[in-house]
């Protein structure tokens, strides 16, 4: 790959990557490192992407990265940094709060159904889970965030584009 497709696709789907790996790992630094690497594998030539599945491998490739960060000896023995959201308004980041608060797995589904605009095949396929995984986290997601939104109907029905649900 060259250096100007490499280019294309940082300026296309670099935020993307950095948007997923943020809601996985909840630290900016660590987001940054994970959107490099990726980036890096392609410019290394260690993989092929096939025309018009790009954003898939990209946040694919992503995914793997945070999981295997998650598990690292260091991520486990390290304290988390306060850190500013990378989204704006008061209303996105008070939801972005409450999305940041739950578990990895379920910050993973909500950020790909939400942010990125993927169903819930397409997830299954990003995180290498079953659909019914993704079905169940997002049940699962959706509970917790009523139950710590339950005092804001309006962020209830926020849907993370500006959209109302």
């Amino acid at each position: 790959m060259d250096t100007e497709q490499l280019a294309d696709l940082f300026r296309q789907y670099g935020d993307d990557v950095f948007r997923l790996a943020y809601s996985y790992l909840g630290n900016r630094a660590d987001g940054e490192d994970v959107c490099q690497s990726v980036f890096l594998k392609l410019a290394e030539g260690k993989a092929a992407l096939l025309p018009g599945r790009e954003k898939s491998w990209l946040l694919t490739c992503a995914a793997n990265l945070c999981r295997s960060q998650l598990r690292s000896f260091w991520r486990r023995n390290v304290g988390e940094l306060d850190e500013s959201v990378p989204f704006k308004g008061e209303s996105d980041r008070e939801l972005w709060d409450a999305v940041m608060a739950l578990p990895p797995k379920y910050r993973a589904v909500i950020h790909l159904y939400y942010w990125e605009g993927y169903d819930q095949g397409e997830i299954a396929e990003v995180l290498r889970v079953s659909r019914t995984a993704v079905q169940t986290r997002m049940a699962r997601a959706r509970d917790m965030l009523r139950k710590e939104l339950s005092g804001n109907e309006q962020l209830l029905a926020h849907d993370g584009t500006g959209h109302a649900q």
